[in-house]
Parts: structure tokens; sequence; C-alpha cells
């Protein structure tokens, strides 16, 4: 389809989703929240792309919701907004494919969520991230879905409750981030990243992550009991014998997706 917010381009196997509105910030209006499903529907029926890269066009990656669109509403329309963002933050997790996010300046509000969303991140040494929310008197309740899950209860509760930045060096420290490179390697890292991931069967990607979704949040024996029965049904798949021969042959594996 034809978005206007944003742009979807090919890599070889990886997709790359860029939020393009530079002079907002790449502010998730209601428009690219929608534009955002759409892409990743596209990517999920698109069996040969391996991951999804995520970036933002102009001088941030995302400043969060656009506030132009949410002063003097109702109640319905505010759940709106935040039913969209909700499922489109759902939709990015549920993807078969690894999803990264790619960041420079700011990942604001909505835009820290996105990153927390996100499998993995490659950010600038430049790159800050907050949830300022509580500054403006609207608390950052739905952002602190994903941050909770990334990063531990006391630096999601300082963010969250004070509302203040942190660079990407003290994002890595806390697991919101997984690695923090040069302005000028930021692409070419997280593209290294992607690739990296996307070598991998994507059925058996696929199935990881589901799985590693499913189980994290589990208490540990019931964990256990889901990840052994997912195992055992990996384990009969075509790409995982053929992984395994490949091994023990000493030669590249052939993934079939299978």
């Amino acid at each position: 389809m034809t978005y206007n917010d944003l742009t979807l381009e090919r890599d070889g196997n990886i997709a790359v989703l860029t939020l393009n509105r530079p002079t907002k910030r790449n502010a998730l209006s209601m428009n690219l929240m929608e534009e955002i499903l759409a892409a990743a529907a596209d990517v999920a029926a698109d069996a040969s792309v391996g991951a999804l890269v995520i970036r933002g066009s102009g001088p941030a990656f995302c400043a969060g919701h656009d506030l132009g669109e949410m002063t003097g509403c109702d109640v319905p329309t505010y759940r709106r907004i935040f039913d969209t963002c909700t499922r489109m933050m759902n939709a990015l997790q549920a993807l078969p494919q690894p999803v990264i996010a790619q960041v420079h300046g700011i990942a604001t509000a909505a835009g820290c969520q996105l990153v927390a969303t996100c499998d993995l991140a490659v950010a600038e040494e430049g790159a800050r991230f907050a949830t300022p929310g509580v500054k403006i008197g609207l608390f950052c309740s739905t952002p602190m879905v994903p941050l909770t899950r990334a990063v531990g209860r006391k630096k999601a509760l300082e963010m969250l409750l004070t509302g203040d930045f942190v660079d990407a060096h003290e994002a890595r420290a806390f697991g919101l981030v997984n690695r923090v490179v040069s302005p000028s390697a930021l692409a070419e890292e997280t593209m290294a990243l992607a690739r990296k991931v996307a070598a991998a069967s994507p059925l058996v990607l696929g199935l990881g992550k589901q799985a590693f979704y499913t189980q994290i949040d589990q208490p540990q024996f019931q964990a256990y009991a889901y990840a052994k029965e997912v195992m055992s049904l990996n384990a009969v798949a075509a790409d995982a014998q053929e992984g395994m021969c490949a091994f023990l042959e000493k030669r590249p594996p052939a993934w079939t997706g299978r």
C-alpha cells in the first residue's frame, strides 16, 4: 500500500520502516499508528523478510504521541487513541520476525514505549530516553507496560515519576537498549545485527520469539512445562533436523522455513 507518514523498504531480506514525520519529531499521530499497523501486517505476511528495522527520519527517533491531536477530546476519543497505540505495539511484538529499533535523537513517552516494545535496540551515543508525561499532567501509563518489562522496577519508576532523560549508556546499563554506537556507525551496526539475526531459520525465529514472550511472565514451573513442549515440537521440524545434521556434518545449514 501507499504510506503518507512512513516508508517501508527492503534491504535484502531486511525490511526497514522509517517513521517519516520529521517536522513533528515523528510523533505518533492516529494516521501514523494506523500505517504502522498496516506495515506490520505486510511484513508478517512476507515470509522472505527475516527482520524488521524501525528508525526515524529527521532529528529524532520518536517524540511520543502527537499532542496536537490530544487536547479537548472526550473519553471515547482518548480510548480510541490509546487502543490504537496498544494494538500497534502488540502487533509489532507479535510479528514472527525480530524487530530492531535504530534510535537517534530522542525517544520519549510513546517513543520510549516503542523502543521498549521492539525485541532489540541499537542507539547512537547521543540518544536520550524519557517518559516525561508526569511533567504535563498525563502519566505515561501505557509506556509503563513495556518499560517495566524491559528494565528493573526501581529504574522504571524513577523514569516514570521524574520524567527525566537518561542517556544511551545508562539505557544500555539497565537493559532498555542492547548496543550503543557512534552516530556514524548507527545504521551500519543496526543492519549488521539485523542480518545476523535474520540468518537463522525463519520458522525457528518466529517460534522462539513467540515462546519468549509467552513464558517470560509465567511462574517457572509453568514456563518449563510450556517451553519443553515448544522445544519438542520444534525438534521435529525440518529446519531443526537440517540444523542438527549440518552441525554434525560441519557444513552450513540450508533453511527451508519448515
